[in-house]
């Protein structure tokens, strides 16, 4: 990506440099097994680049709390300190599912007394059904795709520390939300929110799902590659699911790999890469902070907001 003159720029070297104390939280027995499909991440890239990324986590949240605390004093009332939120946004197969699930494990381990939970926006698209109904099932991913009435009613009642909330599941395996399934979200401290439309605009709310984020990521690679690990993370489904006939893929899988190979390009063509330029790309420069990503995955760069 061009440098913007809204951030500074750090190679991986001058990143790593920002915090050299402390060890890894975790083993890379356990980081392999938090990794998506596709990705590619080592104890090494955890040392380089997501350890001196929590340690500015952590002085966004010293920073809010104490804002909260300050607000408290001038309204005489203090409500406690609301839940910090972090948003984690980038394309599809990018990687910013490995990215989430890591700082939830790093984050739960370095604050043992925060509750540190993480939710995908994949939970609150519609069900297939409905973008049936409603004429969108080839825009599935595009933002009307999703309740976001729901989504940012979620948001409110985790900012009010609302005690528990369920919200919907979605499978990667039947490609749908999953009909009487919900997972429950318990007042958590801080709270991990990864999708491809966190950073997005409204279509018509008057609140920015961004309005909720207290630290905001972008996992950026580009488009040429992040086609390539697509591509790569489909034969890997494929693979996985020659014996699961409820498996979305099971028909390409049992089928003729070459045209199922056709299809995953012209998807990719038409609707990824095309939402990816239309409403993903620009938000980048809403986060706070960008990873930038070339060949295998690797962290080649680092973008961190001036202001």
């Amino acid at each position: 990506m061009n440098s913007s003159k809204k951030f500074h720029q750090f190679s991986r070297e001058e990143w790593q440099r920002f915090y050299r104390n402390g060890i890894p939280p975790l083993t890379e027995e356990e980081l392999q097994e938090i990794k998506s499909f596709n990705d590619r991440i080592s104890l090494q890239d955890v040392q380089d680049i997501y350890m001196p990324l929590t340690h500015l986590i952590h002085i966004y949240m010293k920073e809010y709390e104490s804002l909260q605390l300050s607000k408290g004093l001038f309204m005489q009332a203090y409500p406690g300190v609301t839940p910090f939120i972090i948003g984690v946004a980038g394309s599809v197969a990018v990687g910013k599912s490995t990215t989430a699930r890591l700082l939830q494990m790093m984050l739960s381990r370095i604050f043992k007394r925060r509750n540190v939970q993480l939710v995908t926006t994949d939970g609150f698209l519609y069900p297939n059904a409905v973008l049936e109904e409603k004429g969108i099932m080839s825009r599935k991913g595009f933002p009307e795709s999703y309740d976001m009435e729901h989504l940012i009613g979620f948001l409110e009642q985790v900012k009010s520390r609302k005690e528990t909330i369920d919200i919907p599941v979605y499978s990667h395996d039947v490609y749908d939300i999953v009909e009487d399934e919900t997972v429950t979200i318990n007042e958590p401290d801080i709270l991990i929110v990864e999708g491809i439309n966190v950073l997005q605009l409204p279509t018509n709310e008057q609140i920015y799902i961004s309005d909720f984020f207290d630290f905001s990521i972008y996992v950026d690679a580009e488009p040429e590659l992040i086609e390539k690990w697509y591509l790569t993370r489909f034969g890997a489904l494929l693979d996985s699911a020659f014996l699961e006939p409820d498996n979305f893929y099971y028909s390409y899988a049992i089928g003729d790999r070459e045209e199922a190979f056709k299809m995953a390009k012209q998807v990719w063509k038409d609707v990824n890469l095309k939402n990816l330029e239309e409403y993903i790309l620009p938000t980048r420069n809403n986060a706070n902070v960008i990873l930038h990503k070339t060949e295998h995955h690797q962290i080649d760069q680092v973008f961190m907001t001036k202001y």
